[in-house]
């Protein structure tokens, strides 16, 4: 009976742990202090990276890197934070509950400027497709960019330890502007945060945070690579850039260019500098830097995470002084400050823990924890796909019917652009591949154009844009993107329409190259 009545006891003890570890407290004090030290870390590691922001393309950043206390101020104006702080005011004014649509709608008609898949997220938005069109590798080469990974900090602020309630707001917020990886890449940051406030290993926040995202998909694999390198070494980070270098150092957004923006490569950064940072605040910061490509936004991501984990106080006194600078200012286009926006944080976060089933009582936050764990279907939006080749409008091949002129951009000396005002102008060009994208600009006076393949009318298109843009050498404009078409030999042909948005001064049609893009591995089956 005594031994019936003790293995009774030992199973309802075990139940109770059992039920106690599915949930935990944090006093509001303790979680305040993670919180600033999130968005401090993300205010701080952004400055010290901006400087060296794609000054290193495809190498390591061996220049010096230098903390500067009028660094600070350049914060208010950087898109790693306004952009996310946009979301956040559209939260703030619907509810958490806003649809989709009401916060691509806020981001798509904002005052601030945008970049790669977000601006194209805001151009297709503005043609009329909607989330998750918007960000949808059918009509955005930059479908996988980095753009949703430092959008989506204050995602994982928001949701201590509540990594499924990060992917139901990813699930939204995230095909606003990519899709695929692309997505994966704001989850997989978002994820670290939520963890971070209950985990100071980082290495078990990165295998944890890798569940939240499909075990399949490339970024997935980018981010065990990196994992792979430090456990075999964990003192050459080195060792873990060149894997990744190798092996994932194509980006199809960029052809021509050692630029890359991709949303993986860059996450391998942020993971390589937590992981060999070894719990060293500039440490940390430093190896995301010297990784180079987006230099700012990953020694961002990364310092948030760290500050998440160790907290607003356990910052160096020399960062933490300089944030006087920008009390109470507002960051650009928003209705924060740095304080407000830590306020408003806690107030969502004070929301979802009630919503899931949680408490808050004396101080004391009672989180019902949840696992990381993906489940549905993973998304990959170019698989295997790659850079074939770019045809120049100055290729023979092009053939042009009606009145083209050409212009040089002054930084696009070898990318000489044609342009027609001319209604029923065209421009023809054979291929071959299974995926195309025409390069181009937009602006003020631009009009409206037909596209075929094969003599198959597939798309009409507007490059009609408030501003000009596009002729950026790594921030250029994609006019269409034509995929999933067979093997073998194609025909692309543009006829300018004569017809225009109504808010455009004129039909101008302007491009300056053809990439073409393939799956070298399907054609050998």
């Amino acid at each position: 009976m005594n031994r019936i009545l003790l293995t009774m006891a030992l199973a309802i003890q075990v139940l109770f742990c059992l039920s106690c570890s599915s949930r935990a407290f944090i006093g509001e004090e303790e979680y305040m202090d993670k919180l600033r030290g999130g968005w401090v870390g993300k205010i701080i590691g952004v400055q010290l990276g901006q400087p060296h922001e794609f000054h290193f393309l495809s190498a390591m950043d061996e220049s010096p890197i230098e903390w500067e206390s009028g660094l600070i101020e350049g914060a208010l104006g950087q898109d790693d934070i306004y952009t996310q702080l946009s979301f956040m005011q559209t939260f703030d004014r619907h509810g958490l509950d806003a649809s989709a649509d009401q916060l691509a709608e806020a981001f798509a008609g904002a005052g601030f400027s945008l970049f790669h898949a977000n601006l194209q997220s805001r151009k297709n938005w503005r043609d009329g497709l909607r989330p998750p069109m918007t960000g949808s590798s059918l009509y955005s080469i930059h479908a996988d960019d980095i753009d949703f990974q430092i959008d989506a900090d204050f995602i994982g602020f928001m949701c201590p330890g509540m990594p499924q309630t990060v992917r139901k707001y990813c699930d939204r917020i995230g095909p606003i502007m990519n899709d695929g990886d692309g997505i994966y890449g704001g989850v997989f940051i978002a994820t670290m945060h939520s963890l971070a406030f209950f985990n100071d290993d980082i290495l078990a926040i990165v295998e944890g945070a890798l569940n939240n995202i499909p075990a399949e998909s490339a970024y997935a694999g980018c981010i065990r690579d990196v994992v792979s390198c430090y456990k075999a070494d964990p003192s050459d980070w080195k060792a873990a850039w060149n894997t990744v270098q190798e092996k994932w150092g194509a980006h199809i957004c960029h052809p021509n260019h050692p630029f890359d923006i991709d949303a993986k490569i860059n996450g391998a950064y942020v993971v390589i500098g937590l992981l060999y940072g070894n719990g060293d605040f500039w440490k940390t910061m430093e190896i995301a830097i010297r990784c180079g490509q987006d230099a700012d936004c990953n020694s961002s991501n990364a310092a948030a995470v760290w500050g998440v984990i160790h907290g607003y106080e356990a910052i160096p006194e020399e960062f933490r002084k300089d944030l006087d600078a920008i009390s109470g200012k507002k960051f650009d286009h928003t209705d924060y400050s740095w304080e407000e926006a830590v306020e408003c944080t806690a107030r969502f976060a004070r929301e979802n823990i009630l919503s899931t089933g949680g408490s808050i009582k004396d101080g004391q936050w009672n989180i019902k924890l949840q696992k990381p764990q993906f489940t549905g279907e993973c998304r990959q939006s170019f698989p295997d796909m790659q850079s074939v080749r770019s045809i120049y409008t100055t290729d023979g091949s092009w053939h042009f019917e009606g009145n083209w002129d050409s212009f040089v951009e002054w930084n696009q000396v070898d990318e000489p652009v044609v342009q027609t005002v001319e209604p029923g102008a065209s421009a023809e060009i054979s291929f071959e591949g299974r995926m195309v994208s025409l390069v181009g600009g937009w602006d003020t006076d631009c009009g409206r154009a037909d596209v075929y393949i094969d003599d198959v009318h597939v798309r009409r298109i507007d490059s009609y844009f408030a501003y000009r843009c596009g002729f950026m050498p790594i921030n250029r404009n994609a006019l269409f993107l034509v995929s999933g078409l067979r093997p073998g030999p194609h025909t692309l042909k543009i006829v300018n329409t004569g017809d225009r948005n109504p808010e455009s001064s004129g039909n101008r049609l302007m491009f300056n190259r053809l990439d073409i893009y393939d799956m070298p591995s399907l054609q050998v089956r």
